[in-house]
């Protein structure tokens, strides 16, 4: 049985990987908080535990199988490191990056973009200049992919530190890789960027291209054909058969999540429909589609109530009858966005508005 004549935090942290515990786990197990296991391991070879400390180390070790123990020595053979710029070297754990970015996904999801960042950044400049194995290599597309959702649901679209940029960065990581799946996911991530930004006779090409990418799961490939019709409605001034095809697309697309049982896409997806119906004038249908959405709902998140109610209202202001509840209905909805730092959606709420501010004073 080896034994360790000194434990740093780059052997603690050995111990951790090779048990395969999470450092909660880990911590838990030595009966010592998170933050001491943490503090181990972001230290590295220059962090001692203390005396008491060393002991247990040496009391868990000893207790491994002999499966635990080989990949202990391997790990210790093979630890990952990274240069400080002052000499020195720093361990850290995939299973640490991992964790945080759950957490950063958690974060974006919730709109808490400042720590949904922090969190993913981190870990790209941890990582920026170090020899990564491919797990590290993937995690890294990964945290890219994180920061241009970021980055899109901010509406930051193009330019340093975009959507666009961070999707790119990720889409030559995971080409590196030949990571097929996920450069797929990001071509998809891409074209949702380039209809944000207006480019929707493209975007509608792209969509339906990987509508039907075999690299792409089932939810995605209906995710796309989805987008085919939220372009084809956006596109102005057409002929009728663009937004017929988009009401056609879209319903397809409805019943195929309710068949994957996905009640959130099948929400958008009545959202979708009913902004189609309005692009053709259909104000009954849109109103129906957009109730059911509102009652499949329930307590959302900031960016699910903002365009739900960005939808209802952009429904309302389109009838007379209905438009000054309409525009109370977009003005809360642009607070709420403003809040949340949703700056795309406040954008379309100003171009809502704006359209039928020129309608009733041409």
């Amino acid at each position: 049985m080896r034994t360790v004549n000194t434990w740093t935090g780059r052997e603690a942290r050995a111990l951790r990987l090779a048990l395969r515990f999470s450092v909660r786990g880990f911590a838990e197990h030595l009966g010592v908080g998170i933050r001491t296991v943490s503090k181990w391991e972001s230290n590295g070879g220059m962090r001692r535990p203390q005396a008491a400390m060393q002991a247990a180390l040496d009391t868990v070790l000893a207790r491994t199988t002999a499966e635990e123990q080989a990949r202990f020595d391997e790990l210790t053979a093979n630890s990952i490191m990274v240069g400080t710029g002052r000499g020195t070297a720093r361990v850290w754990s995939n299973d640490e990056w991992i964790d945080d970015l759950d957490r950063a996904r958690l974060s974006a999801s919730q709109q808490n973009f400042n720590l949904a960042s922090i969190l993913a950044a981190r870990w790209l400049a941890r990582t920026d200049s170090g020899r990564l194995d491919d797990e590290s290599v993937h995690l890294r597309g990964r945290t890219l992919m994180l920061l241009g959702d970021v980055a899109r649901d901010q509406g930051r679209l193009s330019g340093p530190g975009s959507a666009l940029s961070a999707y790119r960065q990720a889409l030559q990581v995971f080409g590196d890789l030949r990571a097929e799946r996920r450069m797929a996911q990001v071509e998809l991530l891409l074209t949702v960027v380039h209809e944000m930004s207006g480019q929707l006779e493209r975007s509608a090409k792209s969509y339906q291209e990987l509508s039907a990418d075999p690299r792409l799961s089932v939810l995605d490939q209906v995710r796309a054909r989805l987008w085919i019709g939220t372009a084809l409605t956006k596109v102005p001034e057409s002929a009728g058969i663009e937004k017929l095809t988009a009401v056609a697309v879209i319903e397809s697309a409805i019943s195929e999540f309710e068949e994957l049982d996905e009640p959130d896409e099948w929400n958008v997806g009545h959202q979708k429909l009913a902004l189609a119906h309005l692009a053709l004038d259909r104000c009954d249908d849109a109103h129906r589609h957009i109730d059911i959405a509102q009652a499949a709902q329930g307590a959302g998140t900031p960016l699910q109530n903002v365009k739900l109610d960005t939808a209802r209202g952009h429904i309302l202001v389109s009838d007379r009858e209905t438009r000054s509840e309409g525009l109370a209905t977009l003005e809360r909805c642009r607070d709420l966005a403003g809040t949340h730092q949703l700056f795309h959606q406040v954008a379309s709420i100003d171009r809502i508005i704006g359209s039928i501010e020129a309608q009733v004073n041409p």
